[in-house]
């Protein structure tokens, strides 16, 4: 019988790199929001589309380095867990997995458009756009409503966000491969 669990394809050491990754995502989310609401507030932009791109560079760089496949819907699933059970800031009740999985979701679907999981600068760039988008579009379809015009402002400071976001992402793993440090796999 062939054994099909998911889990089975990561090494202990991919579980505790996850659960690292995730948990420094969600303890830097407290400290980056708040910054970034001093600039965004008076403009009445969500700080989340913003900040976004600072807390979820850790997914992309958690699939940097564990370079397997799930990676980033796992670092959402462990992150909306750690939110929903500590009741942490940008908690959205149950509607947390909703909201930390499908970021993981899009940033998953860019790393699939690799060859043998070796990924370059615009895997992790557009890998933390559509988790920081697609965070951005699920929490004002399900929270916030805005108009049309003010969605579309919103994602492309999202998509901005989640391009720097990307290149901190990309820089570090570049950085940790330099120094032969050992990244996935």
């Amino acid at each position: 019988m062939k054994d099909n669990r998911f889990l089975k394809n990561y090494t202990s050491y991919n579980l505790i790199l996850i659960a690292v990754v995730s948990s420094l995502g969600i303890a830097t989310k407290p400290i980056v929001v708040p910054l970034v609401h001093v600039v965004t507030g008076p403009l009445f932009i969500p700080g989340g589309a913003i900040a976004g791109g600072f807390y979820m560079f850790w997914m992309v760089l958690g699939m940097g380095l564990v370079r397997k496949k799930g990676t980033c819907i796992l670092i959402g699933i462990v992150q909306s867990i750690l939110v929903i059970s500590t009741g942490t800031m940008g908690t959205h009740g149950v509607m947390s997995l909703v909201t930390y999985t499908v970021p993981g979701l899009a940033a998953e679907i860019v790393f699939l458009f690799s060859k043998n999981n070796q990924f370059n600068v615009m895997h992790y760039v557009l890998g933390c756009m559509a988790a920081n988008t697609s965070g951005t579009m699920i929490s004002n379809m399900l929270f916030f409503r805005l108009p049309a015009v003010t969605v579309a402002l919103i994602l492309s400071c999202a998509a901005l966000s989640g391009a720097l976001g990307g290149i901190i992402a990309s820089g570090i793993i570049s950085g940790l491969e330099k120094m032969n440090i050992y990244l996935g796999e």
